[in-house]
């Protein structure tokens, strides 16, 4: 739409000392006599745009312009505090919860009275997240490593790391960054890490990608399990994965195929699913249950 795309340029410049017409009609997609008409509006709008032509030039707002504070709207404020909301609930020094009073006494007249929207992005150990964050955000911010134990599904490890991204995702934060112990670009879950310390300045220079968080190349799917659930997981099956994930069977049990990125924890999922399931496929995970089931039987055999 025009508006958005108007918008859209309005923020690129703004953000921008200047700009090509060649460049925003890449950028939004449109030829460049739509970009200029484009211009033409904003200017028409009372946003004071200046354009130079020839080698050098470019579209740029003249100095000294301020952005309205209007062009965000009371819904656009309340979304804003409510991701800064969100933050508050894991930093350590209450720094979003300051920002959103700076942004409110701002922008009284365009915040509606009460919140509607309330996320919490805290887990059950609140108080050594929250640290945690902090000190990783820190050396972040001044190119510092970090120096910690870590406890993994296969082993504990004492781990440097140059840190370059605090990430928050599948419910749970992690670090990113250049391990030194590996010699290569790792992410680290805050939960279990201990003992984090930060050290030296490491030098700049170093190619850093932006971490791919698509769960198809963090789990690559390895294992397909096809598994029949009593009537009664419907609920578990629909909030873990979905309402088409499970067909209807005629006795009224569910069928459900779905892929797993390591059979540790598709294990741990089935052993909590008690007799409420039962494996058809593949061979191997219904004998690695049977194995765990058996030991289970006679641990509690020999302590009975």
């Amino acid at each position: 739409m025009k508006i958005e795309r108007l918008i859209g340029i309005l923020s690129v410049l703004l953000q921008k000392e200047k700009v090509t017409a060649p460049e925003l009609a890449e950028r939004f997609e449109v030829s460049r006599r739509t970009i200029n008409r484009d211009i033409e509006a904003l200017c028409k709008a009372g946003i004071p745009i200046s354009t130079e032509q020839g080698v050098g030039g470019g579209i740029r707002i003249m100095e000294g312009y301020r952005m309205d504070r209007t062009i965000l709207t009371s819904k656009d404020m309340q979304m804003i505090l409510a991701g800064l909301r969100s933050l508050d609930g894991v930093s350590g020094s209450h720094y979003y919860r300051q920002l959103m009073e700076k942004i409110k006494t701002g922008s009284s007249s365009y915040i509606g009275g009460r919140e509607s929207i309330l996320i919490d992005l805290s887990s059950w150990d609140k108080e050594a997240l929250a640290s945690k964050i902090e000190i990783i955000q820190e050396a972040i911010e001044e190119r510092k490593t970090l120096n910690f134990h870590y406890y993994a599904p296969s082993g504990d490890s004492i781990r440097k790391l140059e840190p370059y991204f605090l990430i928050f995702r599948w419910s749970s934060w992690y670090v990113y960054g250049y391990c030194m112990f590996r010699e290569d670009f790792r992410m680290f879950k805050l939960n279990r890490m201990d003992k984090i310390v930060m050290g030296d300045v490491f030098e700049k220079g170093r190619t850093v990608p932006i971490p791919d968080l698509s769960d198809e190349c963090v789990f690559p799917a390895k294992t397909r399990i096809k598994a029949v659930f009593d009537s009664c997981m419907k609920w578990q099956l629909i909030e873990e994965f979905g309402v088409d994930s499970f067909s209807m069977l005629p006795d009224g049990r569910l069928l459900f195929e779905h892929e797993y990125s390591d059979d540790e924890s598709l294990l741990y999922w089935m052993l909590t699913c008690g007799e409420k399931v039962t494996v058809i496929e593949p061979e191997s995970i219904r004998e690695k249950l049977y194995q765990i089931a058996s030991n289970i039987v006679k641990k509690y055999e020999k302590e009975g």
